[in-house]
């Protein structure tokens, strides 16, 4: 079996082409160039040098995370485009444990640290064990890859409690090494030592080696399939969160640029979700008071009623899974009520499934009483409903102002 091997999961660029029984070649870079500079040109070159048509390849093997979130899309978008062009399958070796098994047949317990920033390592706990086995009349111990710990972003400090509790030695190798060597130091009570130089980084031969071992026991996927593993969401990402969290949320006219949010949220909460169609058709009628919750300039819930004399009916209120229980569909509810005195609409109805006891709930704590049941109402599942109403203006009392959730979980 041939496989083309890629590593840009660090600062470490690195590609090979292996077999079962020889690496053939292997570029490493380790130099301030950026992935998108170096990788294609590293692969084109290796190619090149050894004379193959990447057709002959088998499968690509690339480490799919965690580490540094461009250096993983590079090399999966550059596997990906291979696999595809090719046809070939990928296989996804999580980087630290390719780390780790270039410390092949180590008995000590195998720590490889990527510096994940905020005094946090990318990091996994792992080992080899001896298993007696026999081959051509001679008596073998094959090293057998074990992992003690899965990949997993943690503080360095919690890493170090662990080690000290499995009471063994430890072998650190990877870029967290320079970074952390002095906390390690000082935080260890077990014995420790480092990997030399030509194991301590990421090796593209190791991620091909892990990789046909891994191929043969069924793990690998298409091309299409493949998406790198981060472990943790990137910086920009976390930021966009906390400005997201911190924003208001506004309550306003649903207007017909909203209803496609609008279906989206109905595919992904309601198994008798509507369509764009039917969504656009409510917000365009006559007689209707549709509301979206706005936060961030992101549609994150709604409220569609419709009304006739002095009466409005609730069809569907929503919030996005992500903002539930946070007060979301109360703000929605408040909205609903002022847009129906303005009206001098006197009564609110709607109806619910007679399973959906956290919105009933909900209903409830808004001073929805029960009217009566509508039998088999509901379909997919089929479900009597239940009928409810308040008026508008009326203040829920004390006994039905009970913590709940809306029917999206709020």
């Amino acid at each position: 079996m041939k496989v083309l091997a890629i590593d840009s999961s660090g600062l470490t660029a690195t590609t090979a082409i292996v077999e079962e029984d020889r690496t053939i070649a292997e570029y490493t870079i380790d130099y301030k160039k950026t992935h998108s500079q170096t990788l294609l040109p590293m692969i084109d070159e290796m190619v090149r040098m050894v004379e193959l048509d990447l057709k002959e390849i088998d499968a690509i093997a690339v480490a799919g995370g965690p580490g540094s979130f461009t250096g993983l899309r590079i090399g999966s978008a550059t596997a990906k485009g291979l696999g595809l062009a090719l046809d070939k399958p990928l296989i996804h070796v999580p980087t630290v444990d390719a780390l780790a098994y270039s410390v092949y047949g180590c008995g000590d317990l195998i720590c490889p640290i990527m510096d994940a920033r905020r005094n946090q390592v990318y990091t996994g706990i792992y080992t080899f064990s001896l298993k007696a086995g026999t081959r051509e009349g001679q008596n073998l111990a094959a090293p057998v890859f074990q992992v003690i710990r899965m990949q997993m972003a943690i503080p360095l400090e919690d890493l170090i409690r662990r080690l000290n509790n499995y009471g063994r030695r430890v072998v650190f190798l990877g870029d967290g090494v320079p970074v952390y060597r002095d906390a390690l130091a000082e935080g260890l009570k077990v014995p420790y030592s480092f990997a030399p130089s030509y194991m301590n980084r990421q090796r593209a031969a190791v991620v091909g080696a892990l990789g046909i071992h891994y191929y043969k026991t069924g793990r690998f996927e298409t091309a299409a399939e493949h998406k790198p593993e981060y472990l943790r969401v990137s910086q920009a990402e976390r930021e966009r969160a906390e400005r997201e969290r911190k924003a208001e949320t506004v309550i306003r006219a649903t207007v017909p640029e909203d209803c496609a949010a609008i279906a989206e949220m109905e595919h992904q909460l309601f198994p008798d979700a509507w369509s764009e169609k039917s969504v656009l058709e409510t917000v365009n009628q006559p007689g209707t008071i549709c509301l979206t919750a706005e936060k961030a300039g992101k549609t994150v819930g709604y409220v569609l009623a419709y009304t006739a004399a002095d009466e409005a009916e609730i069809a569907r209120i929503a919030v996005t899974k992500e903002l539930q229980r946070q007060g979301v569909a109360r703000k929605l509810m408040n909205a609903l009520e002022q847009k129906c005195a303005d009206k001098n609409i006197a009564k609110i109805l709607l109806d619910v499934r007679e399973g959906n006891e956290a919105a009933r709930a909900f209903y409830k704590s808004e001073g929805f009483r029960v009217d009566g049941i509508r039998q088999r109402f509901y379909d997919n599942p089929q479900e009597d409903g239940i009928l409810m109403s308040r008026e508008t203006g009326k203040q829920p009392t004390e006994a039905e102002a009970v913590p709940s959730r809306n029917p999206s979980g709020e």
